[in-house]
């Protein structure tokens, strides 16, 4: 067994025009750039999930859909996780829940961090996902990275501005970094735990 952490970063948005991507990727760079983990960038637009329709969870009945079979293997490699999520209405995305409700067994004893964007941070978007990950029996990170207001506006397409993630790095690198310290550390002892 590995005793290096691998740690999956998922894009919860499949919008076309989705500012997702900007986010996943610096805070992808910013995980390996650590080196002391195992990094992947998951992009749920490429595993073309269909809508949750099994007969239950996998917790209680085989999966039948090979697309989420795929997607339940492909994260049972992993043993913490990024969330990379916009607020919808208040909540996630869509996609992103449906994501979390194709798998159970793989999450659970697993710890995950956030990072969400829009206009107050994507607050409540994390809060939401906290509740579903106490759901999936995962640990959420205490410390997240909440991309909002002047610094989301200066950094979104539709902003006046559009600048890189990098010119707010002195906003939001501080809650990157402590979201990490907190990642590693339950990463490391759910690992050592399930082991």
């Amino acid at each position: 067994m590995s005793t290096t952490p691998r740690i999956a970063v998922i894009i919860g948005s499949t919008r076309d025009s989705r500012f997702g991507e900007r986010p996943a990727n610096w805070i992808f760079e910013r995980a390996k750039a650590r080196g002391d983990w195992e990094v992947e960038l998951l992009d749920l637009q490429k595993f073309d999930l269909p809508l949750f329709n099994e007969v239950a969870s996998n917790a209680w009945a085989p999966t039948q859909d090979p697309a989420a079979l795929k997607w339940q293997e492909t994260i049972a490699r992993f043993d913490g996780f990024i969330f990379v999520t916009a607020e919808y209405n208040r909540s996630i995305p869509g996609a992103l829940k449906n994501a979390l409700d194709q798998a159970y067994v793989e999450w659970n004893r697993k710890p995950f961090g956030i990072v969400s964007y829009g206009s107050v941070g994507g607050t409540r978007a994390a809060e939401h996902l906290r509740t579903i990950g106490i759901e999936l029996q995962m640990v959420s990170t205490r410390s997240a990275v909440h991309i909002g207001g002047s610094d989301f506006f200066a950094v979104h397409p539709l902003g006046e501005q559009n600048k890189p993630l990098s010119d707010i790095e002195g906003s939001i690198g501080p809650s990157a970094d402590a979201m990490f310290e907190d990642l590693d550390w339950w990463t490391r002892a759910t690992m050592a735990a399930r082991a």
